[in-house]
């Protein structure tokens, strides 16, 4: 009796050599082949009763295995065991209950059958009495049959054949030659006994593994079949290559899932890995119709799956070894076929190395299944020594040409990427989910990529982050179209709705974190689309990918120039250790391996330039950053930006909805933007600029918007930066549009003198700097628009209507040209005086002398770095103050800046002018008589005003009408090109109008005479015009003073209580008394000037 099997794997079991029947491999095939018969179905009532004659039951039904091709072509094959003699025997060994027993002394075998029939092949083969059919050359079926299959499965029943007419080398089965002997049959291969033969050759190959003979039988039999079917061949010839087909794809499965069936020992990694990197198109390969056969087998062996998976898994470990010097391509392409498969790609994504719990920011990389494949870059390791090998000798040419290289390599990598990522997210519901989760992970456990320090050892590679970033700038493409239609589709509710990102700890816009907490901790319900969870993703995935790598790119050049710089330092001790051959060797050894630092550190530098500086990466990256800046407005305005234009300033937000957005949604923008700007200008498209400038001025604008300077002043960058001239752009990338973009000469002006002002205190300890490089800046963009008339026009108006508002933006300005004048000019006296007495270094002290020459060193260092503000801040005081004369000559402003005229000019020209006189002045860009005559300018500009003529002549300590004169014989003398003639001519009408005014005042003090103390201001001591008193204090000042003081300082000069303008109020009986003491004192006056007119001649 023999047990019907199902035919789950179609796979017969043929025993070669009684050796092989050891205790291991009976207790495999044991497991094996219980677990086929567990799957047969119910056997039919022949099957159970028995037949008439007493012969074993040979036709139970199973499901079939073959291919959704071949199931309505052929009736379903059965495993189906049999006897090679018609005599029946009881079974003698363990096998026998599954229908395998010993023949002849060799080894049991298990036919595979087809169902419901005792034909020993497919229902649709003719009877063997009947009359073959022959092809046209008269050769019947069998002998067909028989050809194609030597030649498929390269098989022989000749002993003494070893190879066909092919030379190809064939296997000579034995077994299959006896039982043909013992059965009487002619010696002919056909299907009846295929799956002995396949089983016998599979299992006694030598140079190869079985499964590498059976893929190559595989590709040559699906072929046959191919060419049978395209050529319209007879019914029957199909019917004998599908079952050829089946079976050879049953052992294949069976070579990869139970190696040990063919005597192979269980490897260390998947049997099917070497053949998924080999091509599909080679005989060892594994091709389109064996992945879709094998995955439509998997509802019916539950073997094939988890296979599959293994090897996937494997070929994720092999990978997370190699870098971009290696031989990765061949995994990539491998995954890349893998992956086409969506039945694979959803048992691929619920993998357990999919997305490890256990997984980190510094394994990511390694220990998740795509995360090798993502971790390929030229970033790794040795790979950028590779590209850069001794970076310091090469030119710039070399550089570019390998960052070229690199690049094309990279970009390569990341389409292969971005193709295995759209397939997993089409797959299914399911795996995109899953893939959503990997990306999210990915980048919330990379947080600290943006911290002050990074530790590289916890957190994952730049080369990884920008690869993910790249694959997700890509799959947002889709949805970025030019006219936003997509637009309302991000749903900015996706973060209140359990979101994959955690924002939980990122800094906001303009929220706290309470008021963060209590705005996210209201949930709303839904779903979120994918675009929404793309857009999101991404914009993360810029903040701790490209961005994160580009910070660190800058703080790498900062190290790399410490460590040069340091260097230097080391290599002035050698001369110590020059008699000691030990220790200048000690000595060089260290100054090598710090060399080796500095090399490998600027090989990394250029990866990371060639990398970051890739056109087609960055136009991309720009292309959602306009996207997001979009987004960013309609949510800030309420409007439908860019369908309706931007009414400034914005409204109060009372949702909260753009205030609790976390800072780096637009960190990410100023950051794309400013890199590009700086580095590659030519990429930014016009139709960016558009957005990128309204979304500045209306945040500058509207600053209250957004809580953090340092993110305000990337705005002011971003338009420095774009204003900068470039190539056939002589007013930068944005300067055209700043001329004439409606939104920007309306309120770009006093948008940026709105900063101007708040960045005075930033709250940070550096602030006192920060606010002289942010504010350099904003004069470089006023001087870019200056031109237009429109923008001084649009000034003019509102400095008339907002008065306060200019007061506080032109005392900050004079603030500022007091220090930095001050400061260079007093660094280039004590550069001039510490050169002089270090001309004859050997009269000083040597630790005097070594002093003395740091000291110069600092005052250089001085000199050049204020040298530069001034210039800048003079040329804006000229600006100003030939548009705004009125602002600069108000009582609260006009005397210091009288002073401030005067006390530089004293300097530029008085006695003590020669100390500015140093060695190579354009080393520091100073060019005193343009400074000089920016400064006359100044004067010239105000010269109609009384109030400004009446203040330099009361300024009792620099002014010294010498100066004026001497100002004019130098421009006379040494500076022609500087001052007209003309204005040499109003610039003495105005020496003498301020002499003529000082002559005035003098003799109206005189005749004055004692001023009671309590006419006279507490702070200046200069007689009050109009007294206010103060309401904490009850000080009584003039309303001049403390509208100055309260510029600089918001509380009461005398308790320091707060106070604001509003709050003094009017001491008019003290003004009454002033005026009448006034009246009083020019009564007097006008008296005895008539009693000396009228006395005796």
């Amino acid at each position: 009796m023999s047990d019907t099997v199902s035919d789950a794997d179609k796979v017969s079991l043929c025993i070669v050599s009684p050796v092989r029947i050891a205790a291991d491999v009976e207790q495999i095939r044991n497991k094996r082949l219980a677990k086929l018969g567990s799957q047969a179905p119910p056997k039919t009532a022949q099957n159970a009763e028995g037949s008439s004659d007493g012969a074993p039951a040979t036709h139970a039904t199973s499901p079939s295995t073959s291919s959704a091709s071949d199931q309505k072509e052929q009736t379903r094959p059965g495993m189906t065991v049999s006897n090679a003699s018609s005599t029946p025997k009881a079974p003698e060994n363990p096998f026998a209950r599954l229908g395998v027993k010993e023949i002849n002394g060799r080894a049991p075998q298990i036919n595979i059958r087809p169902s419901g029939g005792t034909d020993m092949l497919p229902r649709k083969r003719p009877n063997i009495d009947q009359k073959p059919q022959g092809s046209r050359s008269g050769e019947s079926l069998e002998e067909w049959e028989d050809k194609i299959l030597r030649s498929v499965f390269r098989l022989t029943l000749d002993p003494a054949a070893r190879s066909d007419g092919h030379v190809h080398h064939v296997s000579f089965v034995e077994g299959v030659r006896t039982d043909l002997e013992d059965q009487g049959q002619p010696l002919r291969l056909g299907v009846a006994m295929l799956d002995q033969a396949i089983l016998e050759a599979a299992s006694n190959v030598r140079k190869t593994s079985p499964l590498e003979y059976l893929l190559a039988c595989w590709k040559r039999v699906t072929r046959q079949f191919k060419l049978e079917k395209s050529s319209k061949g007879e019914e029957t010839r199909l019917d004998v290559l599908k079952e050829a087909r089946r079976l050879c794809m049953s052992y294949c499965i069976f070579a990869f899932t139970l190696p040990e069936m063919f005597g192979q020992d269980p490897p260390d990694t998947s049997p099917l890995l070497p053949h998924l990197l080999v091509d599909s198109e080679d005989d060892r390969g594994i091709c389109h119709d064996f992945m879709t056969e094998a995955i439509l087998r998997f509802p019916e062996d539950d073997t094939i799956e988890p296979a599959l998976v293994t090897a996937v898994e494997d070929l994720s470990r092999q990978l997370a070894k190699k870098t971009m010097n290696d031989d990765y391509k061949a995994y990539v392409l491998a995954l890349r076929h893998l992956i086409r498969y969506p039945p694979l790609v959803k048992a691929v994504t619920q993998s357990s190395l999919f997305l490890p719990p256990s997984a980190s920011a510094s394994d990511f990389e390694a220990t998740t299944l795509l995360g090798p494949f993502f971790a390929i870059s030229p970033l790794q390791g040795n790979v950028t020594t590779q590209y850069f090998s001794s970076p310091k000798t090469r030119d710039r040419g070399f550089i570019n040409n390998s960052q070229r290289a690199l690049r094309m390599s990279l970009t390569t990598h990341q389409q292969d990427l971005l193709d295995i990522i759209n397939h997993i997210i089409k797959s299914d519901k399911d795996s995109r989910d899953r893939m959503l989760d990997w990306f999210a992970s990915c980048i919330n456990m990379n947080h600290k990529r943006r911290a002050m320090q990074v530790d590289k050892k916890l957190v994952s590679s730049d080369g990884f982050m920008i690869n993910v970033t790249v694959c997700l700038d890509q799959l947002c493409e889709p949805f970025m179209d030019s006219q936003f239609t997509k637009i309302d589709r991000i749903d900015v509710e996706y973060l209140r709705r359990h979101p994959r990102i955690d924002i939980k700890e990122e800094t906001k816009l303009n929220a706290d974190q309470n008021a963060s907490d209590k705005f996210y901790e209201t949930l709303v319900g839904g779903t979120s689309n994918f675009i929404s969870e793309v857009f999101f993703l991404t914009l993360a995935a810029h903040h701790y990918g490209t961005e994160a790598t580009s910070q660190t790119l800058g703080q790498l050049e900062k190290d790399l120039k410490r460590m040069e710089k340091h260097i230097e330092e080391i290599e002035l001790d050698r001369h110590k250790y020059i008699n000691n051959p030990a220790q200048l060797m000690m000595f060089d050894n260290a100054i090598k391996k710090y060399k080796d630092r500095v090399d490998v550190g600027l090989s990394y530098k250029f990866a990371v330039q060639g990398v970051l500086l890739d056109e087609q990466m960055q136009a991309r990256s720009l292309q959602f950053m306009r996207y997001v800046i979009v987004w960013l407005l309609r949510l800030a305005s309420g409007s439908n930006f860019p369908k309706q234009t931007m009414e400034l300033p914005l409204k109060p937000d009372s949702t909260g909805v753009f205030d609790a957005l976390p800072e780096y949604f637009l960190e990410d923008v100023v950051g794309a933007y400013r890199f590009v700007m700086r580095n590659m200008p030519w990429t930014i498209s016009s139709t960016e600029c558009d957005e990128l400038i309204v979304l500045c001025v209306t945040l500058l604008r509207s600053s209250e918007k957004i809580k953090n300077p340092y993110l305000k002043s990337g705005l002011v960058t971003i338009l420095f930066a774009g204003s900068w001239p470039a190539p056939n752009r002589p007013k930068g990338v944005l300067g055209d549009l700043l001329m004439g973009l409606p939104i920007a000469t309306k309120h770009l002006l006093h948008a940026l003198m709105k900063f101007y002002i708040e960045v005075e205190n930033t709250g940070a300890h550096t602030q006192f700097y920060d606010k002289f490089n942010i504010r350099f800046e904003i004069f470089q963009i006023i001087k870019c628009i200056w031109d237009n008339r429109i923008y001084r026009e649009n000034l003019d108006r509102e400095s008339k209507a907002n008065v306060d508002f200019f007061i506080r933006f032109v005392n900050l300005l004079l603030n500022d040209v007091t220090f930095v004048l001050d400061e260079s000019l007093t660094a280039f006296q004590q550069i001039h005086n510490l050169s002089q007495e270090l001309q004859d270094p050997q009269q000083l002290e040597q630790a005097v002398r070594q002093e003395k020459e740091e000291s110069l060193s600092a005052a250089k260092g001085r000199a050049k770095s204020y040298m530069q503000l001034t210039n800048e801040t003079v040329a804006m005081l000229k600006l100003f103050t030939e548009a705004l004369a009125d602002a600069f000559t108000m009582p609260e402003i006009v005397q210091r800046l009288a002073d401030m005229l005067d006390y530089n000019l004293d300097v530029l020209v008085g006695p003590k002018s020669s100390e500015l006189i140093v060695e190579n002045p354009q080393d520091y860009e100073f060019q005193p008589k343009t400074l000089l005559s920016e400064i006359l300018d100044v004067y010239l500009n105000l010269r109609k005003k009384e109030s400004f003529i009446l203040a330099v002549a009361r300024d009792g300590r620099s002014y010294k009408p010498a100066n004026f004169q001497k100002a004019t014989t130098i421009f006379r003398t040494k500076a022609k090109e500087l001052k007209s003639s003309q204005d040499l001519q109003t610039w003495t009408a105005l020496g003498e109008k301020i002499g003529k005014a000082k002559e005035a005042d003098e003799q109206a003090e005189e005749d004055l005479g004692e001023i009671p103390d309590e006419f006279l201001d507490p702070l200046v001591f200069t007689l009050m015009t109009d007294p206010v008193t103060l309401p904490t204090s009850r000080t009584t000042m003039d309303r001049s003073t403390i509208r100055s003081h309260l510029l600089s300082d918001p509380n009461d000069p005398f308790n320091r209580s707060p106070l604001k303008i509003e709050d003094v109020v009017p001491n008019t009986e003290l003004k009454a008394q002033i005026e009448a003491f006034i009246t009083e004192k020019r009564g007097q006056k006008l008296a005895a000037a008539n009693i000396m007119d009228t006395s005796p001649g």
